[in-house]
């Protein structure tokens, strides 16, 4: 048996090491870069940030090998928040028993040194018990409310036989402070399945908008999918009679199996600013990337713009994970000074950021070719730009 004293030493390494990766320092990765946005060099949270507390039993009576008793697998697809001078992050952490919870994340940079609060959220229960929770997206409403919409998961009680039968629905929580959580009943629509749903932050006529993703089943969405758009007149009980496609999915592109709306949209003078996920079919399996597209101010289910291929594209090491080939958003921020901070996951791993400014997104959305859906027409398309860069260059 260890001694105390190698308990001690145990214990202070794991702790130095913990404090290291913390503080350590991230640096943005500027050159060459695209020109709309730069990647962040370190991931600003892993599995291995989470508190020791969480993960060891510090007892070295009931515990003196000082092992690990409750993994954790990975942390990602966080929801985020720009409060009070912080940014905070709603982050999905999945336990080495495959199971999600929330837990909140704070940075005064909103680049590094991320800490976890000391508990996870503690989410009350609906009439029917979450078996798993994960990916709530956050809105500061226009009536004085945070809410956090997330995906519930249950047992498909229709098929008992098959244990990876699963369904999905939207459930609802609302806050104050990210400390003190109200249930709410889930979203009720016509679809089977609901998940990416994401609450407008402004009335609609009088009433709440919420962002759907309607699809058949768990995994694939069939007949349905495309980013929904729905009204409800009371959140406390959130009910979708009719849903309308704001942006469906399209043969031969980034979005031609499922797409699903991202974090909450932001507004600016020309309109709302939309950060979303697209889903292809590959001979290595499902590829998610983002792409942008922007509505308009009076009617935010109206797409005025909508550049053609990806945001935002796994790169390098970000490539590799529990799900490889996957970059995911469910959160970016606004800070004080027209600055977007762009939370995303990684292979459902862990969490990076990237930065850019309100005016770059604006631009990019507005003014970026859309895709003109064949192969022709794109070299067409790029023709035209070669012609033009050409001629400037006193080639053409």
């Amino acid at each position: 048996m260890p001694t105390m004293s190698e308990i001690q030493d145990r214990l202070s390494e794991l702790q130095q090491e913990h404090r290291a990766l913390i503080e350590r320092p991230n640096r943005s990765i500027e050159r060459p870069g695209n020109g709309i946005y730069w990647r962040w060099a370190n991931p600003v949270l892993t599995a291995a940030h989470t508190p020791l507390t969480w993960r060891y039993d510090l007892d070295p009576v009931s515990n003196p090998f000082l092992m690990e008793r409750l993994g954790v697998n990975a942390t990602f697809n966080a929801g985020a928040l720009y409060r009070d001078g912080k940014y905070l992050l709603v982050v999905r952490v999945e336990g080495a028993d495959r199971k999600s919870f929330f837990a909140v994340a704070e940075s005064v940079n909103g680049v590094d040194n991320f800490r976890f609060w000391d508990y996870p959220i503690q989410l009350p229960q609906d009439r029917e018990p979450d078996t798993n929770v994960y990916d709530m997206r956050l809105t500061a409403h226009a009536d004085g409310w945070i809410y956090g919409l997330f995906c519930t998961e249950r047992k498909d009680a229709s098929r008992p036989e098959d244990a990876s039968a699963a369904v999905a629905q939207c459930g609802i929580v609302r806050t104050h402070d990210l400390k003190t959580w109200e249930r709410l009943p889930d979203l009720v629509t016509r679809s089977g399945q609901q998940r990416n749903v994401v609450l407008h932050p402004e009335f609609v006529d009088g009433k709440y908008a919420l962002y759907t993703r309607p699809q058949d089943g768990f995994i694939s969405v069939g007949s349905g999918g495309g980013i929904g758009w729905g009204l409800t007149a009371d959140m406390t009980r959130a009910q979708v009679d009719a849903e309308v496609i704001v942006d469906g999915k399209v043969y031969h592109t980034i979005k031609e199996v499922k797409n699903g709306q991202g974090p909450t949209p932001l507004k600016t003078k020309q309109g709302w600013l939309h950060l979303a996920h697209g889903v292809r079919n590959t001979a290595a399996g499902l590829r998610y990337v983002l792409y942008m597209f922007m509505t308009a101010l009076d009617k935010p289910w109206v797409v005025t713009h909508a550049p053609g291929g990806y945001f935002i594209a796994p790169e390098g090491e970000e490539r590799v994970g529990d799900v490889s080939n996957v970059v995911f958003s469910n959160g970016w921020v606004l800070n004080d000074n027209n600055e977007v901070f762009i939370y995303y996951a990684s292979s459902d791993t862990r969490v990076h950021v990237a930065t850019t400014c309100i005016d770059r997104l604006i631009d990019y959305v507005t003014n970026t070719p859309p895709d003109p859906l064949t192969s022709a027409d794109c070299v067409k398309q790029r023709s035209v730009l070669i012609a033009k860069n050409l001629a400037l260059l006193g080639r053409g």
